[in-house]
């Protein structure tokens, strides 16, 4: 049966592992927030990007006839 100093010890072995677990947890959510921010940032300048595309896409002729009759 483990004795009292024994226990005493345990008991604060895990609250310091429980607190460097609390400090690893705050550090991944705030890596974390960080990743979604930059991920939103990326998804929004890749819309954009497409937009520009679709628009450029837009202006380009269709077929040879159509190149034909923007050059007269």
């Amino acid at each position: 049966m483990p004795s009292i100093t024994d226990l005493l010890d345990r008991v604060e072995r895990l609250l310091l592992r429980h607190e460097e677990l609390q400090r690893t947890n705050a550090l991944l959510q705030d890596q974390l927030q960080s990743v979604s921010q930059e991920r939103d940032s990326l998804r929004a300048r890749l819309g954009a990007a497409r937009q520009r595309i679709d628009a450029l896409l837009e202006r380009l002729p269709v077929d040879d006839s159509e190149a034909v009759k923007h050059e007269k």
